[in-house]
């Protein structure tokens, strides 16, 4: 797994953050929100079409959240600029914050895969180390809207098109750099510990993009302190 760090487990300390914000002016930073819970998913970028449904589905939860007071936020792998003109368009009652450099992916222990050269005797070790033959044999089909599991670059193009989403100069460059980041969310108790974890497709690439449903969430965030 190289330099990585394992994802955060509960009962572990929250990393503080302060990122800027995609749908309002500012920034949000951890001190913001401590004191209360809250849901903190981390994403890839808007390239990402099944990470751009799982804000909505976070956005359709938030209501239920905020009434268990509960917050919900999520971190896109997009800068706040390109982030700002694709939300204003799009309001979302959740607090969507900026980090196109994964700091803070990395810092919650969100895997990224790294390709081991061609030849490599040194053992795969999904999600940290995996070869370009077991990338590409993974076929998904998350949502159910692809014709058949396909390989999810594939279904990237496909949901894009769907969704006549037009990947800016931006998107191409978060694609570039983070293409292999995963996804994952996180339950932080109001005294700043990890309530619960939750990461993409840990048991092999089949899972990629399979996210947590909102009935896992409410019934996680139900679990709170419990």
């Amino acid at each position: 797994m190289g330099d990585q760090k394992r994802p955060l487990q509960p009962g572990e300390a929250a990393p503080g953050f302060a990122l800027a914000a995609a749908n309002f002016d500012g920034t949000v930073s951890f001190a913001d929100l401590r004191g209360r819970p809250f849901l903190i998913g981390f994403f890839r970028g808007l390239h990402c079409p099944f990470c751009r449904r799982q804000l909505e589905q976070l956005a359709a939860v938030q209501p239920t959240l905020h009434a268990a007071g509960v917050e919900t936020v999520a971190v896109i792998n997009t800068p706040a600029e390109r982030a700002r003109l694709y939300f204003r368009h799009r309001p979302t009652p959740i607090v969507l914050l900026c980090d196109p450099d994964c700091r803070t992916h990395r810092a919650y222990g969100v895997p990224h895969a790294e390709f081991l050269p061609d030849g490599s005797r040194e053992q795969p070790e999904w999600p940290y180390l995996t070869t370009m033959a077991q990338f590409q044999a993974a076929r998904i089909n998350p949502t159910g809207e692809l014709p058949e599991p396909l390989h999810p670059m594939e279904g990237n193009t496909i949901l894009n098109a769907k969704d006549h989403f037009e990947l800016t100069e931006a998107d191409h460059a978060m694609f570039a750099n983070h293409a292999t980041q995963l996804v994952g969310h996180f339950l932080v108790n109001a005294d700043g510990t990890i309530g619960w974890t939750r990461i993409e497709a840990l048991d092999g690439p089949n899972s990629l993009s399979v996210f947590p449903t909102t009935a896992e969430i409410i019934a996680a965030a139900d679990n709170l302190g419990h």
